[in-house]
């Protein structure tokens, strides 16, 4: 609760008065100090967004301190970090407005599926491990069926996108992209409306009546943001290596989705998503 009121209900204002503005500028906070690790915002983007195996733009890593009996547990939610200075969109090729993927003007950064020609090379770049390619896998493969649910269609980017073998966004990047679908008619994103402990926080970073401004401010000496995520064994396949390479032997060898956050008071990314740390 805020000020007697649900998170949920305050934010869903500060979005309707957000869609108001030009060039509303999206923030996450995530307080690690609520998150619980019950991996719902999981479940609830795999649902929103139809995801196949291997992609999973948000992820719940769990970490543990100490020796018994002094022992503490941290979970951190991953998700894109929507970088002001995107190291994604600078290993694109076919980087620019409208192009394969770019930054947008309400601080996103997007994916044109039609436009991108998977090459892998955002994957690599990311340091956030948020991105991989859509190897066109199927939960029921191997079975006497594909089955029918799988087959649903993703509307990310305010698009219908049917899954069918060898059909986009099949062999493309994929990553989360703050709902963007939901966020043009009014809804905030899924993974901030499933959270049972309200540790998400969303909207105009800008707007200082938004929720979002008030916890970054109210609990400025706690905030950090990702520097990194690593993974154990993980390797930076050079751009020549890229080539032929199928999809899930990238993201094998990058550690895709990762494993340990590493967190720092800044990053050269410019993160838009801060975490209030324990």
């Amino acid at each position: 609760m805020y000020e007697d009121k649900d998170e949920i209900q305050v934010m869903q204002g500060d979005l309707k008065r957000a869609l108001g503005k030009a060039r509303p500028q999206w923030a996450m906070v995530i307080d690690l100090r609520r998150c619980t690790g019950c991996s719902a915002c999981t479940a609830a983007c795999f649902a929103e967004q139809k995801s196949p195996p291997g992609i999973m733009y948000r992820v719940v890593y769990e970490e543990e301190f100490g020796s018994f009996p002094k022992v503490r547990r941290r979970f951190t939610p991953r998700l894109c970090n929507q970088c002001d200075d995107p190291p994604c969109v600078k290993a694109c090729p076919n980087k620019g407005d409208g192009k394969a993927t770019w930054k947008d003007k309400d601080s996103v950064v997007v994916i044109n599926y039609m436009q991108c020609i998977g090459c892998g090379k955002c994957v690599v770049a990311c340091p956030y491990k948020a991105r991989a390619l859509d190897g066109g896998a199927f939960y029921t493969a191997g079975t006497p069926k594909i089955e029918e649910y799988e087959k649903a269609p993703s509307w990310e980017y305010g698009r219908k996108w049917p899954r069918r073998e060898n059909e986009i966004p099949i062999g493309t990047a994929r990553k989360c992209h703050f709902c963007v679908h939901r966020l043009k008619v009014g809804m905030l994103p899924a993974c901030v409306t499933t959270c049972p402990c309200r540790a998400n926080f969303f909207g105009d970073m800008e707007d200082p009546q938004s929720l979002v401004h008030k916890w970054i401010k109210e609990n400025k000496e706690r905030i950090k943001v990702l520097a990194s995520v690593r993974t154990p064994g993980e390797t930076r396949p050079s751009r020549a290596a890229l080539k032929g390479m199928r999809a899930h032997e990238i993201s094998q060898l990058v550690g895709y989705p990762g494993k340990v956050p590493v967190f720092a008071e800044s990053a050269p990314t410019k993160p838009r998503v801060f975490y209030v740390m324990p």
